[in-house]
């Protein structure tokens, strides 16, 4: 979904020449029209969670045309990049915030106007700045009433959502990258195979709007052998770039993570940990692996059944003096991304089957790498599971996301030699899971029940599949 630009129309009300004709003992009817010169576009808050965005890109330069629903500027929120509709018609007269650059929800980042003739206007008004800037655009625009008789107040249209039904590689974002001192603009996801399939994207030619490079024209590319050979390790290449001893800004994505942590650090939060066997969950993942069934699907649906349970466990507290008993189970997953962090969520997972779950998982995370997620992918979770078990790692603790009750850190199935019930000792997969809760509404009893739960539907996973 696109969002539509936050637009401030600065107009005038004129009484038209048939107004002023009226006698004075005739009853006086004013008709009026309404002459838009320059509108603002404001930096729009993409979630709830936004205090100020940065802009990607601009898909429309000063001179250009925009048409009423046309994207013009890629915002970056503190999670996801999203294309900025316009709700009317103009001509981008001034770009006040550049490329690269961040800017205060609610501020103006560019200036719209009506017709050629506004365009000195506008750039009249982009010259000023702060408050007296804000002055001169009101003076500009309502000292030509001045000389006409009173008039109402100004009138102020504001821009409203609006959805678009186009597919997500649509209304993609764009990243531009300088290459060879060319400006290149494609999709992330073409960026995304381009970093994939190693295709310089300087050499491919765009089919999209504007010359801009979508998926098709990088595939294009890679089967046609325009493809540089592939670092044999990532890990060093990565490294290689990095300068050290250099001091490197937190990403806006970084800082919402950072400004999380530290509302995470108000909350008294208590851990409890457990060991479970994972021989049958593990038999049921390569039975049912080859029909697209994801681990992480398989432990957000057993998560859910037992949160059905336990719905204590999947309560909420945000004003410190009440909590809430969530109505639905959204189970949201940690995904690491380059400079960050996200948390993408399941939504209802324990109504939905494991199938279909994995097929919305794997939507999640296509979206969340191409920072496509839409703010109700990403906030509404209840529950919050973060897994580290895929690079071996046996046990850790998770830090509790502001707003939720609990989360759960998964560690890897290993196997473990153990005492069996007959007084042998044997051989078993066995996982660790460590559960951080908010101590103001869950207590040590309500963690114990559900791991015990949680244990069983591991241990006994032939429901999962229903």
């Amino acid at each position: 979904m696109a969002n539509l630009l936050h637009l401030n129309l600065r107009s005038v009300f004129i009484p038209s020449l048939s107004t002023r004709r009226h006698s004075s003992a005739a009853p006086r009817r004013h008709q009026f029209r309404v002459e838009a010169k320059v509108r603002e576009i404001f930096m729009p808050a993409l979630s709830s969670t936004m205090t100020e965005g940065k802009v990607v890109s601009w898909l429309k330069s000063e001179g250009d045309q925009v048409a009423k629903g046309e994207s013009v500027v890629v915002v970056e929120s503190d999670k996801a990049d999203m294309e900025v509709e316009s709700f009317h018609d103009g001509i981008m007269a001034a770009i006040l915030v550049l490329e690269g650059d961040s800017a205060a929800v609610g501020s103006t980042i560019a200036l719209l106007a009506e017709s050629e003739s506004d365009i000195a206007l506008a750039k009249a008004q982009a010259s000023g700045s702060g408050s007296s800037g804000s002055d001169q655009k009101t003076e500009a625009v309502t000292t030509p009433v001045a000389e006409l008789e009173p008039v109402s107040a100004p009138l102020v249209v504001a821009a409203v959502a609006a959805s678009v039904s186009s597919p997500v590689v649509k209304v993609a974002s764009t990243h531009p990258a300088s290459e060879g001192g060319k400006r290149v603009v494609a999709t992330p996801f073409a960026k995304k195979l381009a970093k994939e399939f190693n295709v310089d994207l300087g050499r491919v030619v765009g089919s999209g709007p504007m010359g801009r490079i979508v998926a098709k024209d990088v595939e294009l590319a890679a089967s046609s052998a325009a493809v540089s050979e592939k670092p044999k390790d990532a890990a060093v290449a990565a490294a290689s770039t990095v300068q050290l001893g250099s001091v490197v800004p937190f990403t806006t994505m970084q800082g919402a993570v950072s400004k999380n942590m530290l509302v995470s650090l108000s909350v008294p939060t208590f851990r409890v940990g457990y060991t479970m066997t994972t021989d049958a969950l593990d038999a049921l993942y390569k039975k049912i692996k080859s029909k697209g069934v994801t681990m992480t699907a398989l432990l957000a649906k057993a998560t859910a059944m037992a949160l059905t349970q336990h719905p204590v466990v999947n309560s909420s507290c945000r004003d410190g003096k009440s909590f809430t008993y969530n109505s639905s189970i959204n189970i949201a997953v940690a995904v690491a991304m380059d400079g960050g962090l996200i948390t993408p969520v399941l939504q209802d997972a324990d109504k939905l089957d494991i199938y279909t779950l994995s097929r919305k998982w794997k939507e999640l995370v296509d979206k969340a790498r191409a920072k496509q997620l839409q703010p109700q992918e990403y906030t509404t979770g209840t529950f919050t599971l973060s897994n580290l078990g895929m690079f071996g790692v046996d046990r850790f603790d998770a830090i509790l996301p502001p707003g939720t009750g609990a989360i759960m850190a998964v560690g890897s199935s290993r196997p473990t030699v153990v005492g069996t019930k007959d007084g042998r000792i044997g051989m078993k997969n066995q996982m660790q899971v460590n559960v951080t809760a908010d101590h103001r509404v869950i207590y040590g009893a309500d963690l114990a029940a559900f791991l015990q739960t949680f244990a069983q539907i591991i241990e006994d996973p032939k429901d999962l599949t229903f």
